[in-house]
Parts: C-alpha cells; sequence; structure tokens
C-alpha cells in the first residue's frame, strides 16, 4: 500500500538494528579479567563468614550434572551448622544464568552442605553466587570457575 514508506523504515531501521547488535554483543561479550580470583575458598562480602566450595567429583566436565560441597565457618572458624543458602550462578560473559536451579539438598555436620543440581552447559568463566544467612547474619560470596 506504501512502498515507499516500507522501503524508508527499513532503510532508517537497518543502522539502529546494527547499533543495537552491537551494543548488545559488547555487553554480553566481555573478556575474562586478567587478574580474575580463582580462589575456593575466601571470606564472604561483609566477612561474617569463610566458605569454600569444592566439586563432589573432578573433573568438571561441560554438559554434565555436578555436587558440590560447601564448607562453612563463621569469623572465628566455628563450623555453621544452620544456614539457609540460597544458590543463583551464571555466565558473565555471556549475561546468562545457569542452565539449573542448584540447591543444598544435605548437611553433613561440621559446616558441610552438598549443593547439587549444578551443571555449566559450556566452556568459559563461570561464576557460583551464594547468599548465606545463619547465626552470624545475611552475607554473600561469589566463586569464580573457568572451564
Amino acid at each position: 500500500m506504501f512502498p515507499h514508506l516500507s522501503r524508508r523504515a527499513i532503510l532508517f531501521g537497518m543502522p539502529a538494528v546494527f547499533v543495537a547488535t552491537t551494543t548488545a554483543a559488547g555487553l554480553f561479550s566481555r573478556s575474562v579479567p586478567k587478574k580474575l580470583d580463582l580462589a575456593l575458598k575466601k571470606q564472604t562480602l561483609a566477612g561474617l563468614y569463610s566458605a569454600s566450595i569444592k566439586p563432589e567429583h573432578e573433573p568438571v566436565v561441560v554438559g554434565r550434572m555436578h555436587a558440590w560441597v560447601l564448607t562453612l565457618a563463621d569469623s572465628s572458624g566455628k563450623p555453621i551448622k544452620k544456614a539457609a543458602i540460597g544458590i543463583k550462578g551464571g555466565m558473565p560473559q555471556h549475561g546468562h544464568g545457569l542452565p539449573t536451579a542448584p540447591t543444598v539438598t544435605r548437611s553433613f555436620g561440621d559446616g558441610r552442605f552438598l549443593i547439587e543440581g549444578i551443571k555449566f552447559n559450556m566452556q568459559g568463566w563461570w561464576t557460583i553466587n551464594l547468599s548465606i544467612d545463619g547465626s552470624p547474619g545475611v552475607d554473600t560470596v561469589t566463586f569464580n570457575i573457568v572451564l
């Protein structure tokens, strides 16, 4: 009906689409920081806990479900017996989260908790973000993993 308007819309819209696409690609294709902290044992953000994670079985293989053991202690080194633990994570380079919904399925005692349902569906830089709500208070910690 209005062929000139359609052609114009396409001609004027193409640069906008190109700019939006390249901007999004730049945001979601960040490189791995050169001094990325790959420690699997660290203090939480506010220092309320000492936290460490370790895969239940090694090596960590892309595309498979994994279980990890989380060990928690308070700032004096006393094991945390009870805590509500939230687990999130994702791939900062690509801007997406984990493809699964990991949860704590068991407490072994002595501050050790089993996290099941972690899956990394591609190689690259991943994060595991934990929120911990125990007797010392609420705190968070992020672990970086490069596969």
